[in-house]
């Protein structure tokens, strides 16, 4: 018969263990990956549209649109590089759907549901990744940038910080978003108008 301190030391032991599965479960069922194209993320129509908000975590790579205390929207994203989408207090200055890039190299690439919020910079549709991968731009997948734009106005404010409270809540929920392997649609078809009543309609990887 076993001593009642060894039967105390193998109950906690397989305690800890039973621990240790049940976390690395939960780890698993909520650590989900999908492609950019694949993710369509829940909205919520706020109150009183000028009272929303739009917080970008630069650290998680999450942008939340909010209302209040309301999260409408939620999103995973990619920024810059090196710290090159900075931080700080803006406003959307200029939105634009169908627009592309305005310099080389690869002038004329779309950059989709494009919202700048000081010159050069923006929140827009792009391949997302789970590491910073722009040149400061903020890239969204594309029925989120979609949902995004419909939610904000030119004159909404941008707030841009390594962290945000979001991130401990509805920004451990989203999925992990990697376009990485994915190859770039025809060249072609980027450049023709199509490209953007496509991506609209989901048919980017579908046509």
């Amino acid at each position: 018969m076993k001593s009642p301190a060894i039967h105390r030391l193998l109950l906690a032991v397989a305690c800890a263990a039973l621990a240790a599965n049940l976390s690395s479960c939960k780890t698993a069922k909520t650590a989900r990956h999908m492609y950019g194209h694949e993710f369509d993320p829940p909205v919520i129509q706020p109150t009183n549209p000028d009272a929303v908000k739009v917080k970008v975590s630069t650290t998680a790579q999450r942008v939340y649109a909010v209302e209040g205390d309301k999260v409408l929207l939620a999103t995973p994203c990619s920024v810059g590089t090196n710290g090159s989408t900075g931080a700080g207090t803006y406003r959307i200055q200029y939105k634009e759907a169908k627009r592309r890039r305005q310099s080389e190299p690869d002038r004329g690439y779309p950059m989709a549901y494009w919202q700048e919020w000081k010159s050069a910079y923006g929140l827009h549709w792009g391949f997302v990744k789970p590491f910073p991968c722009t040149h400061g731009c903020i890239r969204l997948p594309a029925r989120s940038a979609a949902k995004l734009f419909s939610l904000t106005k030119v004159g909404t404010p941008l707030i841009i910080a390594p962290s945000h409270p979001e991130d401990n809540t509805v920004g451990k929920t989203l999925p992990i978003i990697n376009d990485d392997p994915l190859p770039n649609p025809d060249r072609a078809h980027m450049m023709s108008p199509q490209f953007f009543d496509d991506l609209a309609a989901g048919r980017l990887y579908k046509r």
